[in-house]
């Protein structure tokens, strides 16, 4: 249990006593007595964890001496206790946002220590939260969450700096797989507002009609099934951070109302007439290009312009170079770690193999290609046999490619060919085509 700092005050000598005697049974508990609200004020330098302040001291009232207090120390706990049972009284010392408020009797003592342990489990869960803040703060240093030394990566690097400086929103575009989300992590756990919520929502995963209930909540009764208010993504963030992954596939009626809440930094919950205000950071991502779909009519371009903010494109990993390794390495050493087996090499082959291929699915597909060869090895290396690209892959990588039609049905041919031990037959099954289009192309060495 963690050390707790207690000032009791209270005009009443043998009272005050009674009560510092009863709360110092718990070792926990430093407990300090003062006789007059002026006493209290000299010492708070001592920084108490909570007060037990008599209503009606000689000097001034308890409430006096915990507005003065609550000037420098807005969060600390005030319990009232007070000699006279009036309801007017009690009114008062309540609206005045006490933690608890007794009468003086027989069980005020118990009453005390009771609502002292409840401000020390507070106090307790408070820390640990606090403590796993900080822990997330550094999981999602910069370089943490990306791992790299190319020009590319170090300017991803300079632009969240100056992101995490300042509320602006950020527009985060690079293809699937390049670690959008990971970057919006990093800058809200690094920035001012790493103590409040970071929410993500991927507008992509919702059906139209259901996004703006998902963003601006709704009221009991607003439609049928809302048998009870919901708070809304935009409210949820509040003093922190909205994620809004696949920005680029929000439908144009919904634009303009996220337009709104952007502008007036307020939202009205679904069948509600309050209007929210709400201190909402935006970060947003998109694989799509928005200037594109701004000239194609798809994309509001007032929307467009309050959205772009600081942009911070994700270069592909293909444009990466040496990365490749120095991440394959990483993703090897991690996932050897999580499976407690030792740490395994990469071949001089396997390292060429993978410098080779052009990752469609980026950073996310490497981590996956890794994480199988690590299981395929059976010694303490990775050979270029363990390293295994799917086929859906190989045909996204023809793509990358700038080469003729003809060219591509080649390839992708060959390859099920390969596949497939040579069988034509299954070959042109699979592929859709008749087997005399593929015997063809033998016969004229295209294959």
């Amino acid at each position: 249990m963690s050390q707790l700092r207690i000032f009791v005050v209270e005009d009443d000598l043998f009272y005050g006593e009674l009560l510092k005697r009863h709360l110092s049974l718990n070792p926990d508990n430093v407990v300090d007595l003062f006789n007059t609200g002026e006493e209290c004020l000299e010492n708070m330098h001592l920084k108490p964890d909570v007060v037990s302040l008599d209503y009606g001291l000689p000097d001034m009232s308890g409430l006096k001496v915990m507005n003065k207090v609550k000037q420098e120390y807005p969060d600390l706990p005030f319990i009232i206790v007070s000699g006279q049972e009036d309801v007017k009284t009690a009114i008062e010392i309540l609206k005045a946002g006490v933690y608890d408020y007794f009468v003086k009797d027989k069980d005020t003592k118990d009453r005390l220590w009771n609502a002292i342990n409840k401000i020390r489990t507070h106090n307790n869960l408070k820390t640990e939260l606090n403590e796993l803040k900080e822990e997330v703060s550094k999981k999602y240093a910069f370089r943490n969450i990306l791992k790299g030394n190319s020009t590319a990566i170090q300017q991803v690097f300079g632009l969240m700096q100056k992101a995490i400086k300042s509320n602006i929103t950020v527009s985060i575009s690079g293809e699937t797989g390049t670690g959008k989300e990971l970057v919006a992590k990093a800058i809200h756990y690094n920035s001012p507002r790493k103590k409040k919520p970071f929410i993500a929502i991927n507008v992509a995963a919702i059906p139209n009609e259901l996004i703006e209930s998902e963003l601006f909540g709704y009221e009991k009764g607003a439609f049928t099934g809302a048998n009870a208010r919901k708070i809304g993504k935009f409210e949820q963030a509040s003093g922190g951070t909205l994620f809004l992954d696949e920005i680029g596939e929000m439908d144009a009626n919904m634009q303009a109302k996220l337009l709104r809440a952007i502008q007036e930094k307020e939202i009205t919950r679904i069948g509600g007439n309050q209007l929210i205000k709400v201190d909402t950071r935006l970060i947003v991502a998109t694989n799509r290009d928005l200037a594109r779909e701004l000239s194609k009519g798809l994309f509001r371009e007032d929307l467009y312009y309050r959205l772009l903010g600081l942009p911070i494109e994700l270069p592909p990993l293909r444009q990466r170079g040496n990365d490749i390794l120095l991440l394959s390495k990483h993703f090897t050493r991690e996932f050897c770690h999580e499976n407690s087996v030792p740490t395994k090499g990469i071949t001089e082959e396997a390292q060429n193999k993978l410098m080779k291929y052009a990752y469609p699915g980026n950073v996310r597909e490497l981590s996956s290609i890794i994480e199988l060869a690590v299981v395929m090895s059976d010694s303490d290396l990775i050979d270029e046999n363990h390293i295994n690209f799917s086929a859906s892959n190989i045909a996204i990588d023809f793509l990358l490619e700038e080469t003729t039609l003809l060219e591509y049905e080649r390839k992708i041919i060959k390859y099920y060919l390969e596949k497939n031990n040579k069988n034509v037959v299954l070959t042109a099954n699979k592929l859709g085509i008749g087997k005399s289009t593929i015997y063809r192309m033998i016969k004229e060495s295209q294959i």
